[in-house]
């Protein structure tokens, strides 16, 4: 706002994580012109929009233009009538569902942009959307009219704990770190998902009516999510409930044989769509060629609803208070825990004193083979240090203190033998122990280095 030159800013992230409302609060609704697309609607529907939204800033009846060419020649108009000493702020939300195939919608905003908008001073124009895919291809690394045009791109990520854990109390709840976490497990730091929750209610009272209750507001969030966001989207789908089923993560070859999908550029298209959009992380494998590399599904809502509530709504109103105790939800929690400390390893840095270290992350694992004598071991979160220094992370959910006995002393000292054997490591190899409540003291603890708890995750770093 405070430049003396053109404008061209691009916020995008995955939706509902709250792009349309920190602009409209940052402004404070006051745009010199806005114009929300439309999902799904052809190119008639967003010129009569156009026309509707351009009548109520002049005040009088707008003829519907009959391209886009026209449509910005009078948006042109408009803007030129307005005073030069003030700052102009265009809005254009969702704008991916603006274009179209035949509607020639890009290239006329890459003529309006160049041969005019460019050149006013006073002009801010804001462009948004959350088909992530859609505005890094041809907005933010256009390689035609566009190349290089953007002054400023904010990639709007969802709540870390610290933030989440903030936004609640500012909702006045007042829940323990502990359940905010199991929260975070299910509804990640999406602010839309957050501001669902009553104060009113407890944690597991809050997760029945949202998700389980008939009327729940997230049971059919799944289909819209996806559908508005990716052509196709089956075929992202298919991707998402192959991975849903693999914790550690499945390689590209693997995610085309899970899911019959042909394995040529149309996969690499949607895989680097789902982790452009957030829903998917790349991670990597210790040591390992590029073609090892593991896609991890990363989004907690996703994961939730694959896991949870796919064609099982309305069959218990109160299953996550009924569940509490089942085995299965343990071993669920445990494997979400891992992604929210993998989601998080800047505050585990903080924690371990080494925030400005350089560091790489991945994992690893060795089979088995009884017959061949090859011991097996597996570490979900390799910290691989600068400084020579090698941490292995062993990372536990659980209600109260965790106890290190005779038994996991013996996996957590082979895990770090297997390893350096294996791989031929021969720098500092340090076991680290990342709890909920940190370790109990006792004459097993004394064979980790380190530790991580729940509280450290909270860490807030910038």
């Amino acid at each position: 706002m405070n430049s003396d030159k053109a404008q061209l800013i691009i916020v995008y992230g995955r939706r509902r994580v709250g792009k349309t409302y920190l602009i409209n609060e940052y402004y404070h609704k006051d745009f010199a012109f806005k114009l929300t697309g439309m999902y799904g609607k052809g190119k008639e529907i967003q010129l009569e929009n156009f026309a509707s939204e351009l009548g109520r800033k002049t005040r009088k009846k707008q003829d519907i233009p009959d391209n886009w060419r026209q449509a910005f020649e009078e948006l042109r108009d408009y803007l030129e009538a307005l005073p030069e000493d003030k700052k102009q702020v265009v809005f254009f939300d969702e704008m991916p569902w603006l274009d179209n195939q035949k509607g020639e919608f890009l290239s006329r905003f890459e003529w309006f942009w160049n041969d005019w908008a460019s050149t006013r001073d006073n002009l801010v124009f804001i462009v948004c959307g959350s088909a992530t895919s859609w505005m890094d291809e041809k907005i933010a690394n256009n390689k035609g009219g566009l190349f290089n045009r953007q002054t400023c791109k904010l990639f709007l990520k969802p709540f870390k704990l610290y933030e989440a854990e903030a936004f609640l109390l500012n909702k006045n709840i007042k829940w323990s770190r502990y359940d905010i976490v199991r929260c975070y497990m299910i509804m990640g730091g999406i602010p839309y998902y957050l501001d669902l929750l009553s104060s009113k209610l407890s944690f597991s009272q809050n997760i029945d009516r949202i998700f389980f209750s008939e009327d729940g507001e997230l049971w059919d969030e799944f289909e819209h999510l996806y559908k508005t966001l990716f052509s196709n989207s089956e075929h992202y789908v298919k991707v998402v409930e192959a991975l849903s089923t693999k914790a550690s993560g499945l390689t590209r070859g693997e995610i085309a044989d899970e899911t019959g999908l042909k394995g040529n550029g149309d996969l690499s298209k949607i895989l680097k769509d789902l982790v452009l959009s957030g829903f998917v992380r790349i991670s990597g494998f210790y040591k390992k060629k590029k073609k090892d590399t593991l896609y991890q599904l990363c989004d907690y809502y996703t994961a939730f609803y694959m896991h949870y509530l796919k064609d099982r709504n309305g069959k218990d109103e109160h299953y996550w208070t009924n569940s509490t105790g089942d085995r299965s939800r343990s071993i669920w929690e445990g494997l979400t825990f891992e992604q929210v400390c993998k989601d998080h390893i800047m505050a585990i840095k903080y924690k371990l004193g080494i925030p400005g270290v350089l560091t790489e992350e991945s994992s690893w694992f060795q089979r088995g083979d009884k017959k061949k004598g090859i011991p097996g071991a597996q570490i979900d979160l390799l910290i691989e240090r600068s400084d020579k220094v090698i941490d292995i992370c062993e990372i536990k959910f659980s209600s109260a203190e965790y106890t290190i006995d005779e038994k996991i002393d013996m996996s957590l000292r082979n895990k770090a033998e297997v390893f350096r054997n294996a791989t031929g490591c021969r720098d500092t190899v340090q076991i680290i122990m990342i709890t909920t409540h940190g370790v109990k003291e006792n004459e097993y603890s004394s064979v980790i280095q380190n530790q991580v708890t729940m509280n450290d995750l909270f860490i807030e770093w910038q």
